[in-house]
């Protein structure tokens, strides 16, 4: 596993990545599919839902057209559309892209107005050429698109005589006419460099507040791959201070105002084996979705008009160690009838912060880490429809065994990492609660054998559970369960032509809830897609 370390040069809201194949279509037969991987195979595709698009007027407009070759970014500009309205039920983000040769994983970003509204990493190509794309449901940042603004994206690439892959890419905002089922933020923030830190002022009505913060550990050194750093004195290559636990933070005028578990993202290349990856994708592969901390417990104190210090922080990064991307949006809801909403902070009460590794020295080293972490965050928010009082409650908790032999020939692990979010408004009215309860599980292996063969045989798995309710009564629900599998076998330290790999991939998607079914399964081997099967 720890060659993918040194091999990697990654670069340092729902994201669906399609081929054209869609659910029900007739896949390969056995017949088809040949003996080890080619020079050419099935296009990346996932097994998540589509975005649903409204059926009314819709207008598109260009955000980029870009060849990435290098870290130079694509510059541009955005103009509204016209026909469209400047309100709109939906806007949906599409990127189309194409790459061959060969090309490591890279990751990327898309910048409007300075708002971050796409982080994705890229498949790796084959010699022949592939073509994937990216959707994403954009209408939360549509007070940014309602004015002319500057584009910026970049997809950090390297090309010379070995890494031949350019990547292209088209991408296109939709803009469907209507209102939206949600009412989309009145606002949306970035954060502003100041001599005294990143600093935020929101308007002065604010009644809802929400950070998202695009939180990725890349770069292609140790904190691409966080979950396996060990602290002294277990011998392994990528050290820690501590080890493996990492928690990202957000503080408001250095009050710690939110805490939440980092998606364990494992990219195209990733557990030293890309086989695992040339047609489906880790999940969230290509789907960097933000992490979400609601901070309406500070909107009394930001609502006072002057600027204030909003910091993100990865607890566990040894200090001066690079290699985590934290970029912040702020999204604000305003209150209509009031043109100042004054209010407090009333509680912030952070538990110790637990982090323990224990190290087993053996034939098979083992280290076992147990770490967790609670906040509880309350304000209130004289508003025009009375005083709200929102209390936040987030619980934290990992755990982890890592095994390797001498020279980590032999390399796994298995993790769980939770995160328990609790939101309730109350005020005039029922009480409004939302539990949320998220979980991440990465279990396997890779072993390099005395001929040079290396395996990897892994299960990953994203799941949350989502329950609203207004009083005793359920409002929405929602429950996901993402599950990737994947084996694979190639020989190392050979041509591309020599490498004799082998590989099976599966993945199942059920997003079931109040607002639909969604299940469906895909199965390849050797690169073909041999099953694409939908349940609702």
């Amino acid at each position: 596993m720890r060659r993918r370390i040194v091999m990697s040069m990654l670069a340092g809201a729902t994201l669906v990545v399609s081929a054209l194949l869609g659910p029900g279509t007739t896949t390969a037969g056995a017949a088809d599919v040949p003996a080890e991987f080619g020079t050419d195979w099935h296009d990346p595709v996932t097994a998540a839902p589509p975005v649903e698009r409204p059926h009314t007027t819709s207008c598109q407009v260009t955000l980029a057209d870009a060849r990435f070759r290098d870290f130079t970014p694509y510059r541009g500009a955005y103009t509204p559309p016209e026909g469209c309205g400047d309100r709109w039920s939906k806007v949906v983000l599409r990127l189309d892209g194409e790459v061959k040769g060969r090309q490591y994983d890279r990751l990327g970003y898309l910048h409007v107005g300075g708002v971050e509204i796409l982080r994705t990493s890229t498949p790796e190509p084959s010699p022949d050429g592939i073509a994937w794309h990216v959707e994403k449901d954009v209408t939360r940042y549509s007070d940014t698109f309602r004015t002319a603004q500057d584009v910026e994206m970049l997809i950090g690439n390297v090309v010379d005589d070995t890494y031949t892959g350019v990547i292209d890419v088209h991408v296109t905002l939709t803009f469907y006419a209507g209102r939206p089922a949600a009412p989309a933020p009145d606002r949306v923030l970035t954060l502003a460099d100041t001599p005294a830190g990143t600093t935020l002022t929101t308007p002065r009505n604010s009644e809802r507040v929400v950070a998202e913060v695009y939180a990725t550990g890349s770069g292609g050194g140790c904190e691409e791959f966080w979950y396996l750093t060990v602290a002294d004195p277990a011998p392994y290559s990528c050290k820690a201070g501590r080890g493996p636990y990492r928690e990202v933070q957000i503080s408001v005028d250095g009050r710690l105002a939110g805490i939440a578990a980092p998606f364990p993202n494992v990219w195209t290349g990733g557990w030293s084996n890309p086989f695992l990856w040339y047609v489906l994708p880790a999940p969230r592969a290509f789907d960097v979705r933000p992490i979400e901390y609601d901070l309406t417990p500070f909107a009394g104190l930001l609502n006072d008009g002057r600027p204030h210090r909003v910091e993100v922080s990865v607890a566990g990064v040894p200090a001066g160690r690079p290699g985590w991307s934290t970029p912040v949006n702020v999204l604000v809801w305003r209150d209509a009838h009031r043109a100042h909403v004054p209010g407090a902070v009333t509680r912030a009460d952070a538990g110790d912060l637990a982090d323990s590794s224990a190290f087993t020295p053996g034939a098979e080293n083992r280290v076992r880490t147990e770490a967790g972490h609670r906040l509880t965050v309350s304000g209130y928010l004289d508003t025009s429809h009375g005083r709200v009082t929102t209390t936040v409650t987030r619980t934290l908790a990992h755990t982890s065994v890592h095994r390797w032999t001498d020279g980590e020939a032999v390399d796994g692990l298995g993790a769980t990492w939770t995160d328990d979010e609790t939101v309730g408004a109350a005020g005039h009215g029922p009480a409004r609660t939302t539990r949320t309860h998220r979980t991440y599980t990465m279990n396997g292996a890779t072993t390099l054998g005395a001929d040079g063969r290396l395996r990897t045989v892994l299960t990953l798995g994203d799941r949350a559970t989502a329950v609203t309710r207004e009083g005793v009564r359920r409002t929405a629900w929602s429950r996901l369960d993402d599950t990737y599998s994947g084996d694979a076998t190639y020989t190392v330290d050979v041509p591309r032509d020599q490498r004799h790999a082998v590989g099976t991939s599966a993945e199942r998607y059920r997003l079931l809830g109040s607002a639909g079914c969604h299940d469906r399964s895909l199965t390849t081997v050797q690169g073909v897609l041999t099953e694409d099967r939908s349940r609702c």
